[in-house]
């Protein structure tokens, strides 16, 4: 091999790394995902903001919340008085991270975990937060809703 065949060699590889794109190619997501992923964003703020009448309309009407540790809600009214009681007496700054998320025709379900802080509203005493989530979506005439969702700690 002659010096320019092997240097040509040489530049061969980086010759073709020119040619991989600049940016991580997207995930393509379905329009119901996005749909799900911007519902889990309003869910997020709204748990920080302590905002338990937006938190309300994210749920179906029949919608359950099932915190771990407390009585399972059942249906709007119940679901709002819970996280009333909840705000009352913590503050919560989390992020969800979506572990995976499943549709299948009107139903979905989103497994994720958070982390964050809470912060006893008595005292002001603050410490770490994190849980693992189940959340099962259904799809009506108003768009998605929570229709199911239970949290606990990791162990």
């Amino acid at each position: 091999m002659t010096h320019r065949s092997r240097f040509s060699a040489l530049l061969l590889p980086f010759a073709l790394l020119a040619f991989i794109p600049k940016h991580p190619l997207e995930v393509v997501m379905s329009p119901a995902e996005e749909q799900l992923r911007a519902l889990l964003a309003t869910y997020e703020t709204s748990l920080n903001a302590a905002d338990a009448a937006r938190i309300e309309q994210l749920y179906a009407e029949d919608g359950v919340f099932m915190p771990a540790g407390f009585p399972t809600a059942s249906g709007r009214s119940a679901v709002r008085g819970a996280y009333d009681a909840v705000f009352s007496n913590i503050r919560i700054a989390i992020h969800f991270t979506v572990d995976e998320l499943t549709v299948k025709g009107d139903l979905a379900y989103a497994r994720t975990h958070s982390a964050g802080t809470a912060t006893v509203v008595a005292t002001g005493a603050s410490g770490p937060e994190a849980n693992r989530e189940l959340f099962v979506f259904a799809r009506g005439p108003g768009g998605w809703k929570i229709a199911r969702y239970m949290f606990n700690k990791a162990s």
